[in-house]
């Protein structure tokens, strides 16, 4: 598909100003002032969108969705079910990695291959990790560094529990062998083998982490804890954590019965007014994975479903509640997990990347389109593709 984009005001995510953007098949091709129509339509038949008072951003990259859903924790009805191809779009997500989670018995690592496949079929770009919450990590191959070499889609490890009720309560010695495995692997695959974590509310928190950072043989730069919001407690360590140089991630969904009011985008504010760097932060959905409620007993009383949307919806409230600036915010789910994952054709609009691009209106940060490889699954508000059996 070939189409120019004219007037939009271009965040890449830093604000370029008002530019015209020229796609040719899954790519962008050219970004500049003011386009010559004519000389593109000399060789090749293009769609003119007129982009006025329309702001045009890099696609998002979401690093935790649960492909396959996720839950169980209050028995087999307590399941999620799966992810839909317009569950990701219509949250601006064109890039998603897909994850196991407590459950990896009933749920197991090639469904999880054959659903991103199919994904990716559907329209989008789709990775995913290898491994669950337990250690030892369940694989595909006969082991994580092998599962990283060999198999294309699989970009890392995770997500991995500590510090929860849900874990396999690994040591650290255990711990540390998955960090190392996974950065053995990416290394040998050019891959950038990422480790997901879980961060339950154990009194250890990132303690593991730290003893990493410590020893200093292995970087802290493929570790991504995520949950880092679950508490306030929680939120201050990582904020120190990430201001020594880690790397941390927000989840978006939220348990919360407070639907006023976005503790994630509360918690991206309080994280900026503290001086932690912008590109140390990720923002992540945890899509179809579960969002339980535990008594003091560890009995799970309720359950919500984590969403694709959340993503989008904290963008914008990050913005027009919190008055942070769109493209400070627009790194944490752009440019960053784009550099941490080595995606080096997402997450960044500039000539010769993938076409993975959103139209949003200019004052109210409302969808209007998304662009995924060149192709629009979301035109004018109206969804042109979905997914197979929708």
């Amino acid at each position: 598909m070939n189409f120019i984009i004219k007037n939009a005001e271009v965040y890449n995510p830093k604000y370029l100003g008002e530019k015209d953007i020229v796609i040719i098949d899954n790519k962008i091709k050219k970004i500049t002032n003011d386009v010559n129509i004519n000389e593109y339509n000399k060789i090749l038949n293009f769609e003119v969108i007129d982009a006025t008072n329309k702001i045009l951003v890099p696609g998002f990259i979401d690093s935790h969705q649960h492909f396959l859903g996720g839950g169980g924790e209050g028995g087999f009805k307590s399941r999620t079910p799966e992810i839909q191809l317009t569950d990701i779009t219509e949250g601006g997500v064109t890039t998603a990695i897909g994850c196991l989670g407590t459950d990896s018995v009933t749920r197991n690592l090639r469904s999880l291959l054959a659903k991103a496949r199919a994904l990716e079929e559907e329209g989008i770009t789709t990775y995913i990790y290898t491994g669950s919450y337990r250690i030892p990590a369940n694989t595909i191959t006969e082991g994580i560094r092998e599962d990283i070499i060999l198999i294309d889609k699989i970009i890392g490890t995770g997500e991995i529990a500590i510090e929860d009720h849900r874990s396999s309560q690994p040591s650290y010695e255990e711990f540390k062998k998955v960090i190392a495995e996974t950065n053995i692997g990416g290394m040998l695959s050019n891959k950038a083998g990422v480790v997901n974590i879980h961060m339950g509310d154990g009194k250890n928190a990132l303690g593991f982490l730290y003893k990493i950072m410590e020893e200093g043989i292995l970087s802290i730069k493929n570790i991504l804890p995520t949950h880092i919001n679950r508490s306030k407690k929680l939120l201050d360590i990582g904020k120190e954590y990430a201001k020594m140089g880690g790397l941390i991630d927000l989840t978006t969904s939220s348990s919360d019965n407070n639907e006023d009011k976005n503790k994630c985008a509360e918690s991206l504010k309080y994280l900026i007014d503290n001086e932690v760097p912008m590109q140390n932060i990720t923002l992540s959905s945890d899509a179809q994975g579960s969002l339980p409620d535990f008594d003091d007993n560890k009995k799970m009383i309720g359950m919500k479903v984590g969403k694709v949307s959340s993503i989008f919806e904290t963008i914008r409230s990050s913005v027009l509640e919190y008055e942070l600036n769109l493209s400070d915010v627009l790194q944490t789910v752009t440019s960053n997990p784009a550099r941490i994952f080595n995606l080096k054709q997402k997450g960044i609009i500039k000539e010769n990347n993938d076409a993975d691009l959103i139209l949003l209106d200019k004052d109210s940060l409302l969808l209007d389109s998304v662009i995924a490889k060149g192709k629009f699954l979301i035109k004018n508000k109206n969804i042109t593709v979905k997914g197979t059996f929708q």
